[in-house]
């Protein structure tokens, strides 16, 4: 069986500035889980996250070249979080 791997953004939602991070993992749950136990890195300690993109990868390499341009592409990032207010507000 193929591993899967994911690329994620998550969001923090306080103090009306919308703060986010994206990273790769092969388990979403488990990762969001760690994001929000306050034992991820400096950055995602101590907010409340919740998740508003996940795209499956092929492989590994792909996952972290992807989480690579999604980091560096503030634009991008723009629309996945106006594509994730337009869903919840709707």
């Amino acid at each position: 069986m193929l591993e899967k791997f994911y690329v994620y953004m998550i969001a923090n939602l306080n103090n009306k500035k919308i703060t986010t991070y994206v990273g790769w993992t092969k388990n979403l749950k488990k990762r969001l889980r760690f994001h929000n136990s306050g034992k991820g890195a400096k950055f995602t300690r101590g907010r409340k996250w919740i998740l508003i993109y996940k795209r499956k990868m092929l492989s590994k390499k792909e996952a972290m070249q992807f989480e690579y341009k999604l980091k560096k592409d503030r634009k991008a990032r723009k629309v996945i979080i106006r594509k994730f207010i337009d869903t919840t507000v709707d």
